[in-house]
């Protein structure tokens, strides 16, 4: 089968592997003149690094792994441990941070030669019988038996097929970086998340000496974007406990990358034809879940397994999408809520670690079609 996939990104790249793993031929298409160098870094949990071990791409040297994910007030103080490596234990795969850039390139290592083409930006898909199209503003066109739509969360497909742009703001924003710092944070096994009446600060090592660190901050929609976003975040976040401050005075305004939060209804069914969706094309979520990625990853594995023999290639693609919207829809409901950046210390404080740290290895199981087998 002759598979066109529209983004080089996570999710895009993911399913060209899958798929041609699975015996298909896959041409991927980029709007980008290159592999995306943006993003700062990522979490990929059990799920994620479960399904590129079965994907043949290697992470263990990429980044950091990640063993616990500690809550704190903006003095410093504890309120909740998660021992995140019992869910590792659990499942048999670790949790990794690591520099978006490094999981891209590792996606592509390998491919065939002329699998991704750059500078090709989608401008419309059309159908026709068994017979999907592609067209391009450079007046380009590519064929297909079947179209895959991973072009991120200002997606070209998703519009066509949906008729416009279901997503809306959160009211919150991220503003990150990747930098190297020596903090305790960027040596060590642990994420750190720092709450308070201001926002969220997230701290989380990435390896090679980096420091992945952001701070989510509400901001109303239209509000003037600040000359100097450090400058900003030291006034609301200044007088937070080290290593908050420390990170403040070792940014620069070079490293800061801003994005605003998105979210919306996940439908069951995601494309038409012999056309579907794969990440956030399909689930726009905020990062609040650090789920991104992985549901791409979960996408790429479902779609390749719905492909395998199917009868009927839009009824498969029909239930890939009902399959994969429950526990899609169930993960961007949640960060939809913004529930992670709300300050709620007393809460905190007096939810046992223990129990957390259960809970945690039960949700990674309620939101993953992979580790649902396993």
């Amino acid at each position: 089968m002759r598979v066109l996939v529209i983004g080089a990104g996570v999710g895009g790249l993911g399913v060209a592997r899958a798929l041609l793993a699975g015996g298909h031929e896959v041409g991927v298409y980029e709007r980008a003149p290159a592999l995306r160098t943006g993003g700062a870094a990522l979490t990929l949990w059990s799920n994620g690094t479960g399904i590129l071990d079965e994907l043949g791409v290697s992470v263990a040297d990429a980044g950091a792994r990640i063993d616990v994910l500690e809550q704190r007030d903006q003095d410093g103080r504890l309120l909740v441990s998660v021992d995140v490596a019992r869910a590792a234990a659990a499942y048999g795969h670790p949790h990794v941070s690591l520099p978006r850039r490094r999981l891209l390139e590792r996606l592509a290592d390998g491919l065939p030669p002329g699998t991704v083409a750059f500078d090709r930006a989608c401008a419309a898909i059309e159908q026709d019988g068994d017979t999907v199209r592609a067209r391009f503003r450079d007046g380009g066109v590519a064929e297909g038996d079947l179209l895959v739509g991973a072009d991120g969360h200002r997606s070209v497909v998703r519009s066509q097929l949906w008729g416009g742009d279901p997503t809306e703001p959160t009211g919150w924003v991220t503003w990150q970086g990747l930098s190297p710092m020596a903090t305790d944070v960027t040596s060590s096994r642990r994420g750190v998340m720092v709450v308070g009446r201001a926002g969220m600060c997230g701290l989380m090592p990435a390896g090679d000496g980096l420091l992945q660190w952001w701070f989510d901050v509400r901001r109303p929609s239209g509000e003037p974007m600040p000359s100097s976003p450090l400058a900003e975040l030291r006034r609301r976040f200044g007088d937070w406990a080290a290593p908050v401050r420390d990170v403040l005075a070792a940014a620069d305004d070079a490293d800061v990358e801003f994005f605003p939060h998105y979210r919306h209804r996940v439908p069951r069914t995601w494309g038409s034809g012999r056309a579907t969706l794969a990440g956030d094309a399909a689930h726009t979520m905020p990062p609040t879940q650090a789920q991104g990625a992985n549901q791409a990853l979960e996408d790429a594995w479902a779609l390749a397994a719905a492909l395998r023999a199917p009868s009927d290639l839009p009824s498969a693609l029909r239930e890939y999408e009902r399959s994969r919207s429950r526990r899609a829809g169930r993960v961007a409901r949640l960060a939809g809520t913004e529930v992670t950046d709300r300050y709620g210390p007393t809460l905190s404080r007096l939810t046992p670690d223990g129990l957390v740290s259960r809970f945690h290895t039960r949700w990674l199981r309620r939101i993953s079609d992979y580790l649902a087998t396993r």
